[in-house]
């Protein structure tokens, strides 16, 4: 299994940055535009086991897959959200971010992803795969945020 985090701080406030993320379908295309569908399948009160139907486009295609929340946490001083999900029967894949208040117009955010290959060869990719999605996602959080800040 592959790990990658990376933290970043934003000059917006925690309620900003979580709204990207835990918000509306809309909201959420905004740091991640290949998205294209963020369905709810099933709610809990809690947060932890909800089940959304997302669509990803690659180009041309089309990749559909439940993504799960296994980490739910929203208090006004920190947010954390970690969601898993099983992309085209290769991988496992988590997204886990974490917000912290630094101030009222300041966040601290980190982001940490895995992913396990579930096929032999695909572990072949994983070998040459580096931070670069992992921090490209992060500032794209980080610009948006302060944009809409």
């Amino acid at each position: 299994m592959k790990k990658w985090s990376t933290e970043i701080e934003i000059q917006a406030p925690i309620e900003k940055v979580w709204g990207l993320l835990n918000g509306s379908e809309e909201n959420m295309q905004k740091i991640m535009p290949q998205v294209v569908e963020h369905k709810p399948v099933k709610i809990t009160d809690e947060g932890v086991g909800s089940i959304y139907r997302q669509k990803y486009k690659e180009g041309s295609r089309v990749e559909e897959y439940e993504v799960e929340t296994l980490k739910y946490s929203d208090t006004p001083d920190h947010k954390e959200l970690k969601v898993g999900f099983r992309l085209a029967n290769m991988f496992d894949i988590t997204a886990h971010y974490e917000m912290a208040k630094l101030n009222e117009n300041r966040t601290r955010f980190k982001y940490t992803a895995t992913n396990q290959p579930l096929k032999w060869f695909v572990k072949l990719f994983l070998m040459f795969a580096n931070d670069k999605v992992v921090k490209k996602f992060a500032e794209r959080v980080k610009h948006v945020a302060e944009a809409e800040a």
